[in-house]
């Protein structure tokens, strides 16, 4: 994968493009993520005896990896990767700007 939990990205293709926010969890199964704030949907909440009103929320719904890049603050948009290997340790790199994540 060329994400992990906490990595700030944008959405390159669909309905969200453009818009940012941070990896909230990774479902590798599937090759689908949750991004913070992007991809909002309206869930029908079921009456039960804790929430007798029921009621709406809105919530993360995944999104496919391959819509989404890393963000990188110094080319100021979303950039690929490469892998760097040095002394047992993989470190990702930014490819136009050369920017370390981690």
């Amino acid at each position: 994968m060329h994400i992990k939990n906490g990595d700030e990205v944008v959405v390159i293709s669909g309905n969200h493009a453009g818009q940012r926010g941070k990896i909230v969890s990774i479902l590798k199964n599937s090759d689908r993520v949750l991004v913070e704030g992007v991809n909002l949907r309206v869930k029908n909440l079921r009456k039960t005896q804790s929430n007798p009103q029921g009621g709406t929320v809105e919530r993360e719904m995944p999104l496919h990896i391959s819509n989404i890049a890393l963000w990188s603050d110094k080319a100021g948009r979303g950039v690929r990767t490469r892998i760097e290997r040095s002394d047992g340790k993989s470190t990702r790199i930014g490819i136009p700007c050369g920017t370390k994540f981690d």
